[in-house]
């Protein structure tokens, strides 16, 4: 099992942050996209690469709404050339990159078109001009022009298909989990540390395969996980209570109920953290929605607890299929002390006892 982790996107701090990482012994960096809180993620991981010779380079996760689909393919592809191979794209429907500008996530179909047309470009595909979303009110067709010649699909050039950058949808309720399945090399959950709800999505993403006449087996599962490893049970808690409730909010985003297992009592703290949450305090640990979270919510949804406990929580999720998972790297309003030691025990008493 692959074990990357995130951080943002920082042009020039990222020169000092990948090698880092990469001499720790995490498998891959993933950066936020997200443009009005960061840097470019493309920018970037390309200046990741120059600085590293293994570690893995991806979004953590980027959207179908702020880039049309080839220009999110040319630039991951740059992106797995300048590292010589070692590009993944995560992507979602948006979150915090939306919000500031004014929007929820993408619609579900949307989403999926998007995906798909990424997934041709990559592989060196032609996309018909009228599937492409631009708004008419924003860009009248290029018939109008009368031009002698001209492009009559859309395609990029340059891309062959070779080598192909990994696909990777992040997902947590059922029809995103769907379109994963179908349009993605690889899922990946954003359901907590959860067995229960990890087998559920697993077996979610399995029959969507199936149905759409495709190979159950022809695709690969990971999984976004909070873990804060901490001889202090309560330190290690309040470390991991600012990813937590970004991923607690995603099963429950638009209010309904969270599909898959869950207890009742989990059910209701969820719905806490959404009544609560507060955009401009996204991922703080000291924020309004992190206070909803309960004790037992916690240890339930994240892996927190001194490093023995985490490398038996973390492996169990590999005896599930899941072949990656992706430990957020942020612990933004949490004392930085205690910040620093759960990085330390992550890195040399964690990652060095896992099988992978």
């Amino acid at each position: 099992m692959q074990i990357w982790t995130t951080d943002s996107a920082s042009p020039r701090g990222i020169l000092r942050i990948a090698p880092r990482l990469e001499e720790a012994g995490w498998d891959g960096l993933l950066v936020v996209d997200s443009q009005n809180l960061s840097g470019d993620p493309y920018v970037s991981l390309a200046m990741a690469a120059t600085v590293t010779e293994k570690l893995g380079l991806g979004t953590g996760v980027s959207n179908s709404v702020t880039r049309v689909a080839a220009v999110t393919a040319t630039s991951i592809e740059s992106v797995n050339r300048v590292s010589k191979g070692r590009a993944v794209l995560g992507i979602g429907r948006g979150d915090s990159a939306l919000a500031h500008l004014g929007r929820a996530p993408a619609r579900v179909e949307s989403f999926e078109r998007y995906v798909a047309q990424v997934q041709a470009y990559l592989s060196g595909q032609e996309i018909a001009f009228e599937d492409i979303d631009i708004d008419e009110k924003i860009a009248p067709p290029m018939a109008e022009l009368g031009f002698a010649g001209a492009p009559e699909t859309s395609r990029i050039g340059w891309i062959k298909g070779d080598q192909k950058p990994p696909v990777e949808v992040a997902a947590s309720g059922p029809r995103v989990i769907a379109v994963g399945a179908r349009q993605a090399d690889r899922v990946m959950f954003t359901l907590g540390a959860d067995k229960d709800r990890l087998a559920w999505g697993i077996a979610h993403a399995r029959a969507a395969r199936e149905a759409a006449g495709l190979d159950p087996d022809g695709i690969s599962y990971g999984a976004f996980v909070n873990c804060a490893p901490h001889p202090d049970i309560d330190v290690a808690r309040d470390l991991a209570r600012g990813g937590i409730t970004t991923f607690a909010r995603f099963s429950v985003m638009h209010g309904a109920a969270a599909a898959g297992p869950m207890s009742e009592r989990d059910a209701g703290v969820m719905q806490d953290v959404r009544k609560a949450y507060d955009m401009r305090a996204h991922t703080y640990s000291d924020s309004q929605q992190a206070s909803a979270l309960t004790p037992e919510f916690i240890d339930h949804f994240a892996i927190v607890g001194d490093p023995d406990h985490c490398v038996q929580r973390l492996q169990s999720l590999a005896a599930l299929g899941l072949d990656k998972v992706v430990i957020g790297g942020g612990r933004r309003g949490a004392d930085q002390n205690d910040a620093a030691t759960a990085q330390t025990l992550l890195e040399r008493e964690v990652l060095p006892n896992l099988v992978r």
